[in-house]
């Protein structure tokens, strides 16, 4: 059991009045397909401050009583915000709960399936037993936290942890290869990540990025001689971005490799089971779907690098949890019967060096705010909103060292050849 003191989201502290006992009473019975009553309803946030920005998310347990009984269930609810603000104007046009309903109700049941024939029994979602998109936007799912899964907090997870998500990332992207080959529509309404966001060419998170980047290269002397590669692309290598992101659907290649990508692979985003007879995790449930959209194969594993690895692991672009990770792509592929060119681990790293503006992106831009977070210097909403903040979280050690590691291997790998 955690000991910390958690910081929940100003937006889950007070459920919106909708969110009530006959709201979730008519949808335990539709679900359970029995007359029910609602008894007691309790009601608390589902995340923590920095878990996640794109929804409020709540946790409920529900007791009931039917004909045959008294029981309970835990639930979590996903829905949009409705405080007027930054966080509720960012999200309103978006597509992120078509695209996750989309997910839960169409593509992980058939990426289940193909995996059952083939013997393999991963479970790659907890179900979705409510969705829906109006009068208002609304998921609801078993919780996962009764199950024995958790997310890992205030320590950094172990290779052991990474290589269980990275396997069960592996596992999701060679059975998208064979849907893409098999059946070229299948996924097609999956054309929507963080770069469709409707404000991601206006939002100062995003926009203000390189140049708070380059200012802090001009900053320490053994950086500075880096600073004219980024002032030559700081005018247009969003445009050069987007250019990778949709690739698939515009500028589709035969020598690259696409699947459907989960588009926020961090560590937030994951739940561990513990299993206290090994003393250590032995499954982890991939969570938040809002960003899934077909793409190159690169995009989860460069995002990762950022987002998810430890320093050491980035410094090393991390090679070695990558590498692990194509193994099992390869096996999966094998094992479901992909039809399709086999991946070959040189034509990976090929193309993850060649989609270096990503790479660009992450360390000038996410980066430093996601160390921020993780060190607690840096609250996610003030990362979103205060500039003041944001440009304080380039200047950490921690930023600072990964900055004077990474830049090296990117000129060693040439990715300040022809910008």
């Amino acid at each position: 059991m955690e000991s910390h003191i958690i910081e929940f989201n100003a937006d889950e502290l007070q459920p919106p009045s909708w969110l009530n006992a006959r709201f979730i009473g008519g949808i335990l019975s539709a679900y359970e397909k029995i007359d029910l009553n609602v008894t007691d309803l309790q009601i608390s946030p589902a995340t923590a401050q920095g878990d996640h920005y794109a929804s409020v998310m709540f946790r409920t347990k529900v007791e009931y009583t039917t004909a045959k009984g008294k029981f309970s269930k835990p639930l979590i609810i996903k829905t949009m915000p409705e405080q007027e603000g930054h966080k509720k104007d960012m999200l309103a046009e978006s597509h992120l709960f078509e695209t996750e309903i989309g997910m839960y109700c169409h593509a992980l049941p058939e990426f289940e399936r193909i995996l059952r024939e083939a013997g393999d029994h991963t479970k790659l979602f907890v179900p979705c037993i409510y969705h829906s998109l109006k009068p208002r936007q609304v998921m609801i799912f078993e919780d996962l936290v009764p199950q024995g899964y958790t997310v890992i907090r205030n320590s950094p997870p172990s290779v052991g942890d990474l290589k269980l998500a990275f396997n069960k990332l592996a596992k999701w992207h060679a059975v998208s290869m064979k849907v893409i080959n098999e059946q070229p529509t299948f996924l097609k309404e999956f054309k929507y990540g963080l770069f469709e966001m409707p404000t991601i060419n206006s939002d100062p998170f995003i926009t203000t990025g390189m140049g708070n980047f380059i200012k802090m290269l001009d900053k320490f002397p053994e950086l500075k001689k880096y600073k004219p590669h980024f002032e030559k692309i700081k005018d247009n290598y969003l445009d050069r971005l987007q250019v990778e992101m949709h690739e698939f659907h515009k500028y589709r290649r035969n020598d690259r490799y696409y699947v459907l990508c989960h588009g926020d692979f961090h560590l937030r985003n994951m739940m561990f089971r513990h299993n206290k007879k090994l003393g250590a995790y032995d499954d982890v449930m991939l969570v938040d779907f809002q960003f899934c959209n077909l793409v190159p194969i690169t995009v989860d594993l460069t995002y990762s690098v950022y987002m998810l690895m430890e320093s050491e692991q980035r410094w090393e672009m991390g090679k070695d949890l990558i590498n692990d990770y194509f193994s099992v792509l390869l096996d999966t592929l094998r094992k479901i019967g992909f039809k399709g060119d086999m991946p070959t681990q040189t034509g990976l790293w090929d193309q993850i060096h060649n989609n270096k503006y990503f790479d660009l992106f992450m360390i000038s831009t996410l980066l430093p705010v996601m160390l921020a977070i993780k060190s607690n210097t840096l609250k996610m909403h003030d990362a979103i909103q205060d500039p003041e903040a944001r440009q304080k979280s380039y200047y950490h050690d921690a930023y600072v060292k990964d900055v004077s590691k990474l830049l090296p291997k990117f000129e060693k790998l040439g990715y300040f050849n022809d910008l």
